[in-house]
This record gives C-alpha cells, sequence and structure tokens, in this order.
C-alpha cells in the first residue's frame, strides 16, 4: 500500500440528495491493463469505480427486463463477492421494456443495493422511474458526467494527431470530433480551454501517470467556471460525441415504451 504521506485526499462528495458519497474523482473500468490501474487507483484513495456489462465479449446488451437485470445483478454480486452494490445503473435505455417493469425498487428493498442510477434517459424516463423510486432532486438527482475531458480532447487537442498506434488510429476514425474539419474547429475551442487552464499550472511540474488525481486540489472560481462556459458554447463544439452506430443508444432516440394504465 502507498505510503500514508504520499496519498492524495480524495474529496468526497454527495451525489444527489439521497445520502450516498463517492469520491470526487470516478474511474472508469476497461479490461486492458484494468486491474493494475484499479490498484493505484484505490491505493490513492478512489473508491468511486463505473463497471458495465453493457459492452462485452458477446457486443452490445441492452435489456431492462426484470429477468435479465436480476440476473446481471446476482452475476455481478458474485463476481464482486459483496453482499450489496453500492449505486446500480441501469446502463442504457430498453425501448421494448417500460421503465416502470424494470423495478430496481425491489432491489433495494431486498439490500442488493442501495442506490438507483440511470444513464442516457430521456427526461420523460427519469420522470417515470422517478415515480416509482426517487432517484433525482427536485428530483434531487446527482450527475455522474462522462468523460468530461472529451476523451482525452481537452487535456491535449494535439494528442489526437500524434496517436498512431492501431487501436488509436482506430478511435480517431470512430468519433466525428477528431475528423476533418471537426477536428480543426474543435482545436481552435481547445487553444482557449488551454489559455484559461495556464492560470492554474506550475513551470516546474511534469505530468507523470496520476495528475488526474493531483487536479483535485485544483479550485475553480465562480469567474471561472464562467469564463468557460462563455468561451466555449456547447453549440459550438463541431461534430457529434459519438459514432452513428452508438447515437442510436442515447437519451436524445430512446425512450421506454408506455406502461398500460401509467400515469405520466
Amino acid at each position: 500500500m502507498v505510503d500514508e504521506q504520499q496519498r492524495v485526499q480524495i474529496p468526497r462528495v454527495k451525489l444527489g440528495t439521497q445520502g450516498l458519497e463517492v469520491s470526487k474523482l470516478g474511474f472508469g473500468c476497461t479490461d486492458d491493463v484494468g486491474i493494475i490501474i484499479i490498484k493505484h487507483a484505490f491505493e490513492k484513495g478512489i473508491t468511486f469505480f463505473n463497471t458495465t456489462d453493457f459492452i462485452g465479449p458477446g457486443g452490445l446488451v441492452v435489456s431492462g427486463t426484470p429477468e435479465y437485470v436480476c440476473a446481471s445483478l446476482e452475476s455481478s454480486l458474485k463476481r464482486l463477492d459483496v453482499d450489496y452494490i453500492d449505486l446500480y445503473y441501469i446502463i442504457r435505455v430498453d425501448t421494448k421494456t417500460p421503465t416502470e417493469e424494470t423495478n430496481c425498487k425491489k432491489f433495494v428493498e431486498e439490500g442488493k443495493i442501495k442506490y438507483i442510477g440511470i444513464s442516457e434517459a430521456s427526461p420523460e424516463t427519469i420522470r417515470r422511474a422517478h415515480a416509482v423510486h426517487p432517484i433525482t432532486a427536485g428530483l434531487g438527482i446527482g450527475i455522474v458526467p462522462y468523460s468530461p475531458l472529451g476523451q482525452g480532447f481537452s487535456g491535449n487537442s494535439y494528442l489526437i494527431d500524434s496517436l498512431t498506434d492501431y487501436k488509436y488510429l482506430l478511435f480517431k476514425a470512430m468519433f466525428p470530433r477528431f475528423q476533418g474539419e471537426n477536428l480543426d474547429k474543435n482545436r481552435i475551442l481547445y487553444l482557449k480551454v488551454k489559455k484559461l487552464a495556464e492560470k492554474h499550472v506550475w513551470d516546474d511540474v511534469a505530468p507523470i501517470p496520476g495528475n488526474n488525481i493531483e487536479s483535485l486540489k485544483v479550485k475553480l472560481t465562480e469567474e471561472d467556471l464562467k469564463e468557460i462556459s462563455e468561451i466555449i458554447p456547447i453549440n459550438e463544439v463541431a461534430g457529434a460525441t459519438l459514432p452513428e452506430n452508438l447515437m442510436q443508444f442515447t437519451w436524445k432516440y430512446i425512450n421506454t415504451p408506455p406502461k398500460n394504465n401509467t400515469k405520466v
């Protein structure tokens, strides 16, 4: 284990209004060298790990049937060797199963999960799911942003051009934002962010693995956040976030079917 003096104090935040507390920085778990990185992240104080069976050897799996969700949950509990899961997501919306029938509330009552999440869902689906079991404020919702640095682009846009490994070339070819004119337009936006970011850098620090953790020490003011919003209006970002074959699974294009006699 890492020496306590070298351990970064990872801030913890409330996710939503129902009591769930997580490390402010989360870690998306992939297969490649995943175990080594997960151990390193845990030793550094990260306790918020995001995994899924949505993507696996059998391809994309989208199912919200009670039978599938129950089997998936039981398999996760067995693999993780735990009695319960803190936060359990419906990772994608099933267009054939009404969200009311998925009924994760049952698993909360059984003590198998503590909190329920829903990913890539439309406002309508979220409201219907919340009517079955509260998952949101004001629904009281807590947000877990996916790839907040734009697949690494906002960390260094020129890194995208320098990638030559076969896997990364495929990666570039997949995402419209990293192609042709879109890449040129987005690089201009990156330079604006870079200029703002320079206010928070130290000249005598060399980037090393783990710098994402160190970034938690940076405190952005209200003025900083306002400036970021102003210099990069969301409608100026060029290109879709995902390739066309995956966009069909996003909240803009999918919804669960209505349930008979359900008031929405």
